[in-house]
């Protein structure tokens, strides 16, 4: 098959000056498995993945590099410099002064000297010490995002980082970030899918050169309640149509919001499926179709939080993440 000898993925240039493949694997998956992760990110590479998504949170970045390391040893990319990998940074280190450690314990567990990609994983921020779930309400304490910030720039200016960004930010977080960042955010991660459709948040994103990057493409995993995606009868009615997938459906519409996509499958077959989308197109009549997809979001701030306890000093309402 085509896939096989390396599909083109479709490169997108951040405000940075640098490019980014614009679908790219995500690693997280619970509970995590490293071989198996490792397995899929190899196959990733045959079939012509350039772009690799961690966090410190998932537990994968080790994982993650040493899959490019083996993949520069059998000779299926002739070096680090051949992918793009994006990491992030936890609530736990979200303060001024474990900025730095926090991208550098990334570095460690990746084994490379730089990240293409480093975000802020949430305009959130809890008392520091170990990553534990679930997070204790009166363990968040408020974001001081200008700090935060200045300290995501230095990592660029010191080159551990090529390009700094931000994930689960409302226009609002970054109308307030704009108004005093040096570097712009190059990248604006966050739940975006059929049924999630952020149209604001996509119009407002390109007046400001910031490129999004969906996450849950395929309208991830609900504790409570059905995928409006994948069941969707809009887009399996589309999808028969056109003689493809739901999921192909759903990766192509984003494609054609201007969104990048990070999309997690460690089977060979979903692998070469979710890339085979950038050689057709879908009609204005299908796409006014998917815009009467009702709407579900499914990540959000509430569900990671214990039940018991309260917010002591931050307000839910200023962090909580909402379609706007």
């Amino acid at each position: 098959m085509a896939a096989e000898a390396g599909t083109k993925i479709p490169l997108v240039t951040l405000s940075s000056g640098h490019s980014m493949p614009v679908m790219g694997l995500g690693t997280f998956e619970h509970p995590f498995d490293p071989e198996k992760a490792k397995t899929a990110v190899l196959e990733a590479i045959k079939i012509g993945y350039r772009h690799f998504d961690t966090a410190s949170l998932y537990g994968s970045e080790g994982a993650l590099g040493e899959a490019i390391a083996e993949a520069v040893q059998l000779g299926l990319i002739e070096s680090r410099n051949d992918v793009f990998i994006t990491s992030k940074l936890w609530w736990n280190d979200n303060h001024p002064d474990l900025v730095l450690p926090a991208i550098r314990s990334s570095l460690r567990n990746l084994k490379m000297e730089y990240l293409d990609l480093y975000l802020i994983h949430w305009p959130v921020s809890v008392k520091p010490g170990p990553i534990t779930f679930p997070i204790r309400r009166e363990n968040i304490v408020p974001f001081y995002l200008k700090g935060v910030w200045e300290a995501m720039e230095e990592c660029q200016r010191l080159g551990l980082t090529k390009s700094i960004g931000v994930s689960n930010f409302t226009t609002k977080k970054l109308e307030e970030l704009l108004a005093f960042a040096k570097i712009s955010p190059a990248v604006n991660q966050v739940e975006m899918n059929p049924s999630w459709r952020q149209q604001k948040l996509t119009e407002y994103c390109a007046q400001k050169g910031i490129i999004i990057t969906a996450y849950s493409p395929l309208g991830g995993q609900s504790m409570s309640g059905r995928n409006l995606v994948l069941t969707s009868d809009v887009l399996t009615e589309i999808a028969n149509a056109k003689g493809k997938s739901v999921a192909q459906i759903s990766l192509r519409w984003l494609y054609e919001q201007g969104a990048s996509i990070v999309v997690k499958s460690f089977k060979k077959e979903r692998l070469m499926e979710n890339i085979e989308i950038f050689n057709w197109e879908l009609t204005d009549e299908e796409r006014l179709k998917i815009n009467t997809i009702p709407r579900q979001k499914m990540c959000t701030v509430e569900v990671m939080l214990s039940k018991e306890g309260s917010l002591t000093s931050v307000d839910l309402a200023d962090i909580e993440v909402v379609e706007i």
